[in-house]
């Protein structure tokens, strides 16, 4: 195994005879070094975009959801919610619930989502953080206030802070009869907006708990409990107690979990754009090919003295599987170290900014060790694949005949 490699290493590193290998060889390396940088930084804008967006969701979503199985709505009486308030790993239980509701504020219109929450609520998830304008207040002196997206806001055109300002929010009642109104109607009056995320930012108004239960009748229902836990626990174990605690009749969602859908769909983006990547790269190895077919050439000679001396097929084969490994290696370090070059000048400078509106400004970019190993053996399949003409074709060369 060392002499094909220590053949292969001097085979690369030394100055040919012909100036057009050397040129070509280079390209190909250059190439291994583009194609893999762009790998790694693919995925690091992914990653980056991933837990930009679960860090904005963890201003929404909890770190433990509880939502019931069949039905929209639970009772929390009907739960031994004393018994997960005991666990240590539990810091605060939040009870929400969220309805489908309709909007009216002066001429405007617009359906959304309703989600009533108790005084908890901003220390499970941090809501509070992200409001752009006016003041976190859900009630005051038994007046409802309403927190509203700011792409909802925008699109009925609410005024934050005017007290004469309220938005009338419309639910259909579950029973109806001909003398009563097929909807209930309560107003709200907007205290602040928040700026979180486009699916949320343009449905969902916040308010409190009661408001909502009044609006769907008045029952003591909730439709989820959403639980922070203490800082450093495992999250896994912690969901298993709960779970242990609510039996089959509830989910207990962690924060992925609860995203779900959106990261299958950016999960499944990612990986597209890595294939995509890889058969370009697979387009690059064709010079690879040709600048070791050009080598085989130039050092038949030297392969025919070997095999003259007793080497056999499989070690001149390995020789040139050894060389393409070389370029591949090298063209993987010098990408790895280009990539790791633009991360950090991305990550502290900012060089690729993106445009206004945007909650960063640059493009956020996280990598990760796993992506070096994938991209690694990516690379490394890909070159070998290449490598496999040229060893055919060097291990086909005849030995030397010896004139007599």
């Amino acid at each position: 195994m060392q002499l094909p490699f220590n053949i292969a290493r001097r085979y690369l590193f030394a100055r040919k005879s012909t100036n057009a290998i050397n040129i070509i060889t280079g390209i190909s390396v250059f190439g291994l070094t583009i194609g893999t940088a762009a790998l790694i930084l693919v995925l690091s804008v992914f990653n980056g975009f991933q837990d930009l967006l679960l860090t904005l969701f963890s201003n929404f979503n909890p770190p433990i959801k509880v939502t019931p199985v069949k039905g929209k709505t639970f009772s929390p009486d009907s739960i031994a919610l004393d018994d997960i308030l005991k666990l240590e790993s539990v810091e605060y239980v939040s009870k929400t619930l969220e309805e489908v509701t309709f909007f009216v504020f002066e001429d405007r219109q617009k359906d959304g989502l309703i989600k009533g929450v108790d005084t908890v609520f901003h220390k499970v998830t941090g809501i509070d953080s992200t409001i752009r304008e006016g003041t976190y207040l859900l009630e005051r002196d038994a007046i409802s206030f309403g927190v509203f997206g700011i792409g909802i806001a925008n699109q009925l055109g609410i005024e934050v802070g005017d007290a004469f300002n309220s938005v009338d929010v419309y639910m259909p009642r579950k029973r109806r009869s001909a003398v009563q109104n097929p909807l209930r109607k309560q107003f709200l009056h907007p205290s602040a907006t928040f700026f979180l995320q486009r699916d949320y930012d343009g449905q969902y108004v916040i308010t409190n708990l009661k408001f909502v239960q009044r609006l769907l009748g008045g029952e003591n229902k909730i439709s989820a409990l959403e639980i922070k836990l203490q800082d450093g626990v495992d999250v896994a174990q912690a969901k298993t107690q709960i779970a242990n605690i609510l039996g089959d009749d509830f989910y207990v969602k962690d924060r992925y979990e609860q995203e779900d859908a959106f990261l299958k769909i950016m999960n499944m983006e990612k990986w597209i754009s890595f294939a995509i990547l890889s058969l370009v790269l697979l387009l690059v190895a064709f010079n690879m090919i040709g600048a070791l077919w050009m080598i085989v050439l130039e050092k038949k000679r030297d392969i025919s003295i070997l095999k003259s001396m007793g080497m056999q097929d499989m070690t001149v084969r390995n020789i040139f599987l050894w060389e393409g490994g070389l370029m591949c290696l090298l063209g993987i370090g010098i990408g790895f170290l280009f990539s790791l070059t633009f991360y950090v000048a991305q990550k502290f400078y900012g060089v690729i900014p993106i445009p206004e509106g945007f909650v960063v400004d640059a493009y956020p970019i996280s990598i990760k060790f796993i992506d070096f190993v994938i991209v690694t053996l990516a690379v490394l399949f890909i070159g070998m694949l290449a490598s496999i003409p040229a060893a055919l074709r060097a291990q086909r060369v005849p030995a030397l005949v010896r004139e007599e």
